[in-house]
């Protein structure tokens, strides 16, 4: 008989192999009375949601030097933070993380809850976010399920279903394994374990502290797990992109509306985006096409911009003239800043 999975065997591989990160209190520093800081452990889950580790790091590092803490974060100008979140996507993740922070300050005093159901109340804060809080701030019984998560589930129990069909089955097979004490570190240990060998491609068994318990290894189907459903072909939408100067060098922008894709961040006005769109130009003057196209793509959909470029004088319909002073491309969506690129290549704005 095959023996059962063992978490102190995961923490003690955890205390040895924890990966290093700016947000994460080491095992050691724990044992030895360090607290995690729970702003620090929210800010990098809101980044974290949908992104790597590798994407993250810079802009943590950059959040907590300029606000170091939720006070901070939450008296700060709504267009500081949008233009240092430039570039991470999933916009609405920093015009939440904005609300929630001067919530934590307006109604909690300046400090987080410390359970899941209180911090689900706060916005932005979902079940998988509230559950890595409560257990890596403040060692709460919750379990933390992501998608490294998943694959070591799934491959621990020899779990055919696919994705994302399986996902209650794991939930309720990493739940019955978390333990009643270091909760947190067991969470960023299982965590850490898909992350760096039990991995999507090529996993490393042979040194996994679970190979034993393995059902998968013992199979020979790691490599195959997670199964998971085909993904639906995305489709493709279309769209004009509008980038004009004045003689004096100000580029024309605008902020976009709080609600939708990239919403509240600063970008190029331009057309809707869908299959045949129609030209909307902000400022009446004469437009000439690079002939360059702007590709990007998001979650549900492919983009191609077209990226007409102009030098105007007379006031806008929408949007408004920045001093290039002021303007920095750096504080534009990726797919802004693409488009930046191309019009600056484009003879007529040199």
């Amino acid at each position: 008989m095959r023996e059962t999975p063992d978490p102190q065997t995961l923490l003690d591989w955890y205390d040895v192999h924890a990966r290093a990160m700016p947000w994460r209190t080491p095992p050691a520093d724990k044992q030895a009375g360090i607290r995690p800081d729970p702003y620090r452990v929210w800010l990098s889950e809101i980044m974290l949601q949908q992104t790597t580790v590798a994407a993250v790091k810079d802009y943590f590092v950059k959040f907590t030097s300029i606000w170091p803490t939720v006070a901070d974060l939450a008296a700060a100008e709504d267009a500081d933070v949008m233009a240092a979140w430039a570039g991470l996507g999933y916009y609405a993740r920093a015009r939440n993380l904005l609300k929630c922070a001067r919530a934590v300050v307006a109604d909690h005093g300046g400090a987080f809850p410390d359970t899941v159901e209180a911090l689900q109340t706060l916005p932005g804060i979902g079940p998988y976010t509230s559950a890595a809080i409560a257990s890596i701030a403040f060692d709460r019984q919750a379990t933390v399920v992501d998608g490294n998560v998943e694959r070591v589930m799934s491959r621990l129990y020899a779990v055919e279903d696919p994705l994302p069909t399986s996902k209650p089955e794991l939930t309720k097979l990493a739940a019955a394994l978390t333990p009643t004490s270091r909760q947190g570190d067991y969470n960023q240990a299982v965590m850490d374990l898909g992350a760096t060998i039990c991995s999507p491609k090529n996993p490393a068994c042979g040194i996994c502290p679970w190979k034993d318990p393995c059902k998968a290894r013992a199979l020979g189907t790691a490599a195959e797990l997670p199964k998971k459903l085909p993904k639906k072909v995305k489709p493709t939408r279309k769209g004009i992109a509008y980038v004009a100067r004045r003689p004096d060098g100000a580029w024309l922008l605008e902020t976009r509306p709080e609600k939708g894709l990239l919403g509240g961040m600063l970008g190029w006005p331009g057309s809707d985006w869908n299959e045949d769109p129609q030209p909307h130009p902000p400022i009446e003057t004469q437009w000439q096409d690079t002939g360059m196209e702007v590709r990007h793509t998001f979650t549900h959909f492919h983009l191609k911009l077209q990226v007409l470029t102009s030098w105007a004088e007379t006031e806008p319909e929408r949007g408004q003239f920045v001093p290039h002073p002021q303007f920095s491309p750096a504080s534009l969506p990726t797919v802004m800043r693409k488009v930046y690129d191309v019009a600056c290549h484009h003879v007529t704005l040199n």
